[in-house]
């Protein structure tokens, strides 16, 4: 009777010893408001039960605040019926020191994967029969591709041997939708480990190989929308459940989102404005969800808790940060933050306006009092700048000066090593597509973003220049798979087989700075100095109480040479150093000839 009647509960099971110990319960099942639910334990409190406008959901109100690890039972009545329906449902016992796990921060470097196009490590669960997308198509750059977590957990010696020290897979959630699923972003089951991709236990394995080798595991998260196909979008609970949900119900035409994220700070922003902007849906194919409704909202904070605990995770990337309802997102971040006060959240603003992407980083000097309790951004206003820097000509105000008074706005943000910077991801252009296939650059870019104060992200192949020059832009084409993923593929990122010179040589440069930057405390939290481009030159400086480093940007095509005595007050003169990829040693004196175009990363750490 049980399996007719309920067909889920959401959250499965929960945690003893947690703060956030008041949890809300959604029981769905045909006609279960009829049923009344009893908990007769002791060390269980059931508070209160909500019903909605449909018969088909209940929300039981628990609180767990006397519990310990546990199992009890949850027994639903109806007058009439002789058997009663009943679910077990556990408390189970935390990971020891759990609430004090380690966020990530300046000290990392994060690869972002897209899993479909990573690596294919089971083949057996390319296709699964009931599921929509039917096929697997390599040709085809919006179909499924194959890749998959085992396709991960198989190359994590690559990961940790580039020298990365965390792994952000875009979302690994089911997508049952009819196209484009690979991506991930269209989620049509919060609590479901998409099964073209592996299963729970696959998950936490990853999680556990990854804990075994020092990497941190980043989850990407959605909660301003689902996919259309969403198993609650055929029953909603509520009329409010989604945004416009008459509309959908009826059949209308949907209003969309305006895009406008201004509105979110605008002094000035209309009433029709802010709403279509935070109400309207992101696409067709994904509803907006409603964080206004209080059932949703806890169901959202509950879900993101549930996954940190149960995969052991190190951070959240919150996809579409601006678009769901700002006090949510507040006590959203706040809820995960009084649970695990050194965790870290980092949000996607897509803003090249430091105003904006600085407004959501938690202690930020908001007029309006607005605090995020965010501990990151995503540094596309930097992003855009180093871009600029290196593609524009060198005059007064164009070149090198972009990057330089891009960092300058550094005074805006609460704590800038704090927020995330990158060369490219998963939406954009290829960096090396970005830079017009100008290899110097594209390495002087990626040095510059490892060395400055920030935390570096770098997307899965631009370790081999990956390019999307056929179509630039294409997010098809921008999700290439990485060579070597499949059997039979005539290249190998992994092993270097069948990659050029130049690929090789990118990988090296890369691994070698990666490698390096993991013991580098003046990478990690040193003070930054920088010095205003001059002749096609930009230096920038980190130090730390056992280390300077600095940071050249030559973009010379001919030698030149550096005058010394401008930078006398860091305190190099007469110091031994080295650079850190050629290796050679040499005294800081009066003057450094730089024989190329290119980036030159000192250290006084021989």
């Amino acid at each position: 009777m049980q399996s007719q009647i309920i067909k889920k509960v959401e959250p499965a099971f929960w945690w003893a010893d947690m703060k956030y110990n008041q949890v809300q319960v959604m029981v769905y099942g045909t006609g279960i408001s009829n049923y009344t639910p009893v908990v007769k334990d002791k060390l269980v409190r059931l508070v209160s039960v909500d019903k909605s406008e449909n018969k088909n959901y209940l929300f039981l109100n628990l609180d767990f605040s006397q519990s310990t690890a546990m199992n009890f039972e949850i027994k639903f009545k109806k007058k009439g019926v002789l058997n009663d329906v009943t679910i077990n449902y556990e408390l189970k016992s935390r990971k020891k020191n759990s609430a004090l796990r380690e966020g990530f921060d300046s000290s990392d470097a994060l690869y972002l994967i897209t899993p479909d196009r990573f690596a294919n490590g089971n083949v057996s669960n390319d296709i699964v029969a009931g599921l929509k997308e039917e096929k697997i198509d390599r040709k085809d750059n919006y179909a499924r591709h194959g890749g998959d977590i085992l396709g991960i957990i198989e190359h994590l010696d690559y990961i940790e041997n580039m020298g990365f020290t965390a792994v952000w897979p875009s979302p690994l959630l089911t997508n049952n939708m009819h196209k484009q699923s690979y991506h991930g972003y269209a989620m049509t089951d919060f609590y479901e480990v998409d099964p073209r991709f592996g299963d729970m236990e696959s998950y936490r394995l990853l999680s556990e190989k990854m804990e075994d080798k020092g990497l941190k595991l980043i989850m990407d998260q959605v909660l301003n929308h689902c996919g259309l196909e969403h198993w609650w979008m055929k029953d909603l609970p509520f009329k409010d459940w989604v945004n416009y949900q008459e509309y959908f119900e009826e059949g209308k035409e949907l209003p969309y989102s305006n895009h406008k994220r201004t509105t979110n700070q605008d002094i000035y922003a209309s009433e029709k404005d802010a709403e279509l902007m935070t109400d309207g849906w992101f696409t067709q194919e994904m509803p907006d969800l409603n964080q206004k409704n209080p059932f949703l909202a806890k169901y959202l904070i509950q879900n993101s808790i549930w996954w940190i605990e149960t995969m052991n995770l190190a951070g959240i990337r919150q996809d579409t940060y601006p678009y769901p309802d700002k006090n949510f997102m507040s006590d959203w971040a706040g809820a995960i933050m009084e649970e695990y006060p050194n965790f870290s959240i980092v949000g996607e603003e897509w803003s090249y306006n430091p105003l904006l992407v600085g407004y959501w980083q938690t202690g930020a000097n908001n007029k309006d009092g607005y605090e995020s309790n965010l501990t990151s951004t995503m540094d596309f206003p930097m992003q855009r700048k180093i871009i600029q820097g290196f593609n524009e000509e060198e005059t007064w105000e164009t070149g090198l000066v972009k990057i330089y008074e891009g960092l300058a706005n550094d005074f805006h943000y609460a704590t800038p090593k704090d927020i995330m910077i990158f060369a490219d991801n998963h939406d954009m252009s290829r960096v090396f597509t970005q830079l017009n296939g100008n290899v110097k650059h594209t390495k002087m870019a990626l040095g510059y973003i490892l060395c400055m104060p920030r935390i570096p992200q770098i997307y899965y192949g631009t370790e081999i220049l990956m390019n999307d020059f056929d179509k630039p832009g294409d997010h098809g084409l921008v999700r290439t798979d990485f060579p070597g993923g499949w059997s039979g593929d005539e290249k190998n990122a992994f092993t270097g087989e069948g990659l050029n010179s130049q690929e090789k040589e990118m990988q090296s440069f890369l691994k070698t700075l990666l490698n390096y930057r993991k013991d580098s405390q003046a990478l990690h939290h040193g003070k930054t100095i920088h010095f205003a481009p001059e002749d096609g030159v930009y230096v920038l400086f980190r130090k730390s109480e056992d280390e300077i480093l600095a940071i050249i940007l030559n973009k010379n095509k001919e030698s030149i040479t550096l005058d010394l005595n401008r930078f006398s007050e860091i305190g190099l003169n007469g110091e031994s150093v080295k650079n850190i990829h050629s290796k050679e040693e040499f005294i800081w004196d009066k003057e450094l000839n730089l024989s190329s175009e290119g980036v030159y990363i000192i250290t006084t750490k021989l």
